[in-house]
């Protein structure tokens, strides 16, 4: 499977579900979240292969990163199988602190109001930060004026008080042309129109109202694509994906325009849009064998899959700090 046609998988409604144990010859064994296999706990120390399910939900975002650790851990551990599914990071975390889910893929931190939903239903967790992306400003092929904006322009275009306001780019600025402006991002529950809205708008869901919203990304593709005055946001992967249909636009935070990429996003220079990813991991889930073996194989091999998934890498401390976080899971969970 090629990255793209991961990410499409990704989006779809329904899970993913890596690892098939026809590949070896063997069968499936799922198990609900929070519960043990007796083949899993048999096995677990005595070198044989380990069965189960890991069950993930959250963020688009995340989920290429979790997708390629989980088709690269099928090739060690067939007879596990890693779901992928994507409701956004709100809609994750709402099933991660229900204790449906083992893992919560995340492209924002855990709101407060989440931790207190996780704390009520007794699900403790860790917090793992596994890698880094460039969120980027998309406009149409056809954008010849929208090269670089700065984060007040952007602003003007997203903030609550534009809505059916500031509906033309020269609205934006005199010297933009006289073309309608049509604005598509992700939805509400995303995790990446909350890091958007506080970094741009200065507070986290606060936003204009009249755009067209998707969960999909694709469909924030499509519709940039096909409007001239067109413009979105999502992801720098994604972005990798599309970059033959849509123009990435440079952000002037005060220090100059800088396009999105891996080095500016490491070396701090592409702000206020580059962020830390995440997933999270129950303490509950952690007690099966097959769900540390999965997350072991994640942290062991990060650098394997972000480069595979295309997602900008750990510098080594963050990679020490995601090793040393996981270890501590692992120990509270006994």
């Amino acid at each position: 499977m090629t990255r793209g046609q991961r990410r499409l998988s990704a989006v779809a409604t329904a899970a993913i579900v890596v690892g098939l144990s026809a590949a070896c010859g063997g069968t499936n064994t799922t198990t609900p979240a929070g519960e043990g296999t007796a083949s899993a706990s048999a096995s677990a120390g005595a070198g044989a292969e380990l069965s189960g399910q890991v069950k993930s939900d959250g963020s688009s975002t995340v989920a290429p990163l979790t997708s390629a650790a989980a088709e690269f851990f099928s090739e060690e551990q067939p007879k596990i199988n890693v779901t992928v599914a994507t409701s956004g990071t709100g809609g994750g975390f709402e099933k991660f602190c229900n204790g449906e889910t083992d893992i919560s893929n995340a492209s924002r931190p855990i709101k407060d109001e989440e931790k207190t939903a996780c704390e009520g239903k007794g699900v403790k967790y860790a917090e793992l930060t596994v890698a880094t992306d460039a969120l980027t400003v998309v406009v149409n092929k056809e954008n010849t004026w929208a090269t670089c904006l700065t984060v007040d322009q952007l602003k003007k275009m997203w903030e609550p008080g534009a809505e059916k306001k500031i509906t033309s780019w020269n609205q934006v600025d005199p010297k933009f042309p006289n073309e309608p402006l049509k604005l598509f991002g992700p939805g509400t529950d995303s995790g990446t129109f909350d890091y958007f809205t506080d970094e741009i708008n200065g507070e986290e869901g606060a936003s204009r109202k009249d755009y067209s919203p998707s969960e999909d990304d694709n469909v924030v593709v499509q519709g940039v694509e096909g409007t001239k005055g067109g413009l979105g946001y999502f992801g720098f992967t994604y972005f990798e994906e599309n970059a033959a249909k849509l123009k990435a636009v440079e952000i002037d935070s005060g220090n100059g325009c800088v396009a999105p990429s891996k080095e500016a996003a490491q070396n701090g220079t592409y702000t206020p849009l580059a962020r830390p990813l995440f997933i999270y991991a129950s303490t509950a889930a952690v007690k099966r064998p097959e769900v540390t073996a999965f997350l072991d194989y994640y942290v062991a091999n990060i650098d394997k899959i972000v480069t595979d998934a295309k997602y900008i890498p750990l510098n080594p401390e963050q990679a020490g700090k995601l090793k040393t976080d996981l270890d501590s899971l692992k120990s509270q969970a006994g």
